[in-house]
């Protein structure tokens, strides 16, 4: 059974994982507009080849040279896949919040493997 999560708590989620940047990473920012839809696109499936996706990136990397130059990037969080798959209203915020932050992340320029290394880490350090 899907938690029953009303759009505000999950916008909240949203701004929660934001809200919990260091200053210096929310300062550069920038431009970035944070959008939450139900569900990828076929198209954007297709083009990642993939099945699903939580959240998605789309816009120039700010340690790319052109990023001064590029229109305003993107983050798009999925709701659908996030209520599917995480059970409990404790699960899906967790989850939301990290989605949020997993695509900031690209937008400053680290790559999946990086963050896959980094969240290695972290369980090390534990």
């Amino acid at each position: 059974m899907e938690p029953r999560i009303d759009d505000e708590t999950f916008e909240d989620w949203v701004f929660e994982a934001f809200d919990a940047l260091p200053d210096q990473f929310r300062e550069r920012l920038g431009r970035v507009a944070i959008t939450i839809e139900d569900w990828a696109t076929s198209e954007q499936l297709r083009q990642l080849g993939v099945p699903g996706l939580y959240g998605l990136y789309s816009g120039v990397a700010l340690n790319r040279e052109q990023a001064e130059f590029a229109p305003p990037a993107r983050i798009t969080i999925f709701r659908g896949p996030l209520v599917r798959d995480f059970r409990t209203p404790e699960a899906l915020r967790e989850k939301v919040i990290d989605t949020v932050q997993h695509e900031i992340a690209h937008h400053f320029g680290i790559s999946d493997e990086r963050l896959d290394e980094l969240a290695f880490e972290r369980r090390g350090a534990r």
